[in-house]
């Protein structure tokens, strides 16, 4: 059994800020070669916040929504990567909160895709990769509401429920080829996502009464789960979302 993944390459999306950021870091600690790709300006900070001498951070600027856009991120990702990918972790996403009477339908596509549509484009165009190498992990980024249905967050919670769906599918077409998929579900988080969450002095204590641990997650919480989904250890681990949620969904 091995949790070593030293010299590993991953595309990890979503990079620039929040969780996404926090498995950069995770990852670039642990010595793997990353290719982060975001919307964001922020991306291009990354190599320059973790003193990346090595060159092992290499920012990518692109839109997930434009599907041109993502195919092409994604070429120049494996590019700079070598032409090898072992690690792909879909951790883009978008939410909108708001009653469902009074959101949009350009809201909900936008939000399908970008969770959905993108998770699933590029999940198949690493596995095509993958199969080629007999091996590969690729990580999606689910929530508690993939299982939950949430409150004001209609097109996100369905959306990740989608991602759980999408994950199981996906584990069972390509274990066989050595690929293991699986999701995981935060909770909680101390995220600028969450900002309106915490600031909210109703919802607020609502959340907070419901977690058994009696604190919000971190996105360093998330990023230990991830590193154990993308090394050996978790071979024979496929098809599963695992929570990241101080106890939320077992309550």
């Amino acid at each position: 059994m091995s949790f070593d993944i030293k010299g590993k390459k991953a595309i990890i999306t979503g990079g620039a800020q929040g969780l996404g950021r926090s498995l950069v870091e995770a990852f670039y600690t642990a010595g793997v070669e990353i290719a982060v790709i975001d919307i964001s300006e922020k991306i291009h900070d990354l190599p320059s916040e973790f003193n990346d001498n090595d060159q092992k951070i290499h920012a990518l600027k692109g839109d997930l929504l434009d599907i041109d856009s993502l195919r092409d991120s994604f070429q120049t990702a494996l590019e700079k990567l070598g032409g090898t990918i072992d690690i792909l972790i879909n951790c883009a996403g978008l939410i909108d909160r708001g009653p469902a009477l009074e959101s949009s339908l350009d809201s909900w596509n936008r939000i399908f895709g970008l969770n959905v549509t993108s998770t699933f484009e590029l999940s198949r165009l690493a596995a095509a990769k993958m199969k080629e190498q007999g091996a590969g992990k690729i990580i999606n980024m689910g929530s508690i509401l993939s299982v939950l249905g949430g409150y004001n967050a209609a097109a996100y919670s369905t959306s990740k429920g989608a991602v759980l769906q999408l994950t199981k599918s996906l584990s069972n077409e390509w274990a066989e080829y050595g690929i293991q998929v699986n999701a995981i579900a935060p909770g909680y988080m101390v995220t600028q996502m969450n900002t309106a969450l915490m600031n909210d002095p109703v919802r607020r204590p609502q959340i907070e009464a419901r977690i058994p641990s009696k604190r919000w997650g971190t996105p360093e919480d998330v990023a230990g789960v991830a590193l154990f989904l993308a090394a050996p250890a978790s071979d024979y681990v496929t098809g599963a979302l695992i929570p990241v949620d101080g106890g939320v969904l077992a309550r």
